[in-house]
Formats: C-alpha cells, sequence, structure tokens
C-alpha cells in the first residue's frame, strides 16, 4: 500500500493549511478567476478562465470549439487553482518577505451540463462578474447557447492554505535598523468607460453603478 499523503494535504509550510470549507467559500466567492489544469494530447496545460460557485460545485464555462474544455467535458481528470492575494509582508531580510494570500486547489472530474441546468449556470457565472446584470440584458439565443460549453465541478477534494502572519525575522535582524510589516492590497473599481459605439441617452446601468460607486448612485456614462 503506498504510504503517499492524499493530494489534498499541504506538505510545505503545513501550519498555513486550513480546512473549513466556509474559508474556501470566502474565496471562491470573491475570485472571478481560476486556473484550470489538464493534459491536453499527451502534455500539461494550464487555461486561466472564469468561474462562479455554485452550492457544492465551481461552474466553468467557454467556447464548445476550445480543445481542453472538450477534453474536461469527456471526463479528464482536471486542477483548479484560485489565489486571493491580500498583502505584501516587508520583512527585515529578502529571504523573509513575502505575501498575504489565500490558496485553493480543487480536484476533480467535470460534468457538462445542458438544459435548464446549463441555462441557470451561464446566468449565475454573469452574475458573478457583474451582480445584477442577467435582468438587465436579453436572454441567451439558441445559438449562443448551442456555442457555448458549461461545466460543473464537485467541491469535494480541494487544499487550502491561507498566509496572514507578521514578518518572521530572525533576532538578529529584529535588532536591526530595517523597517517591517504589512502592505495590505485591496481590488478597486474604476469609473465605467463608455463603449465607442453606445446610443446616446443609454445611461450607466445599476448593476454597473453598484460595481463601480460605494452608495451605488449613477456615474457618468
Amino acid at each position: 500500500m503506498s504510504t503517499d499523503p492524499p493530494r489534498t494535504d499541504v506538505t510545505r509550510l503545513a501550519d498555513k493549511q486550513r480546512h473549513d470549507r466556509s474559508t474556501l467559500d470566502q474565496l471562491l466567492d470573491s475570485s472571478r478567476v481560476c486556473h484550470v489544469g489538464v493534459v491536453v494530447d499527451g502534455g500539461p496545460v494550464v487555461l486561466p478562465t472564469a468561474f462562479a460557485r455554485d452550492g457544492d460545485r465551481l461552474l466553468l464555462h467557454g467556447s464548445t470549439g476550445s480543445p481542453w474544455m472538450r477534453v474536461v467535458a469527456e471526463g479528464a481528470a482536471i486542477s483548479v487553482a484560485v489565489t486571493g492575494l491580500d498583502g505584501i509582508v516587508v520583512a527585515r531580510s529578502a529571504f523573509e518577505s513575502s505575501l498575504h494570500y489565500r490558496s485553493a486547489v480543487l480536484f476533480g472530474t467535470a460534468s457538462p451540463l445542458a438544459g435548464d441546468a446549463k441555462t441557470r449556470a451561464l446566468d449565475l457565472l454573469t452574475d458573478a462578474l457583474i451582480p445584477g446584470r442577467v435582468s438587465e440584458v436579453r436572454r441567451p439565443t439558441s445559438r449562443e447557447l448551442a456555442a457555448t460549453l458549461v461545466l460543473g465541478l464537485p467541491i469535494e477534494r480541494w487544499s487550502l492554505k491561507v498566509s496572514d502572519g507578521w514578518p518572521e525575522d530572525e533576532p538578529d535582524d529584529v535588532a536591526g535598523p530595517a523597517w517591517a510589516g504589512v502592505v495590505p492590497l485591496t481590488e478597486t473599481t474604476g469609473a465605467p468607460r463608455a463603449a465607442p459605439d453606445l446610443r446616446r441617452g443609454v445611461g450607466v446601468p445599476a448593476s454597473v453603478r453598484r460595481m463601480t460607486q460605494p452608495d451605488g448612485s449613477a456615474a457618468p456614462s
């Protein structure tokens, strides 16, 4: 019998591993892009793609013409990495300087969704990127739906690491003159920019105002 640890066990900096599902869900719900690792034509590839969480599964979508999407839809094993960057740890030495992060890797096989489940998943993906946008735009056409592949990955096997501590400097460095601390990093939105071909009189929708204005007030169109 193999004595290798399960793939979900952290072997490097194991004290940073977290096992609570709520922390994983918070990371997934606050992130927009994941990286999918899969073997295609005998070689490994890693692809960035938008995603959303739907309860106990991860939703991925792309073109039906995408080679890697077709491979995954046929049952290939995948790994999905999601990372949230929260700060820069400024230590008193370059060696101890690092990052504040939340990082998860999920493992499994994804299944294609069809019919009402596919349409619902696409709505969830849209609203995950732009909350409230689904109610503001037309429904997908049959042609658009046929050209889109939607996959669901069960959230069953996963590994999560969280780094949120202070610099761990050597005593001699602590006694020295160098500054140490943490620089927080946050994601912000800028003012929305209208498309060059936007018709005159079309204002900024509520979904975009909520994204870009703290109080949801109207923004310039």
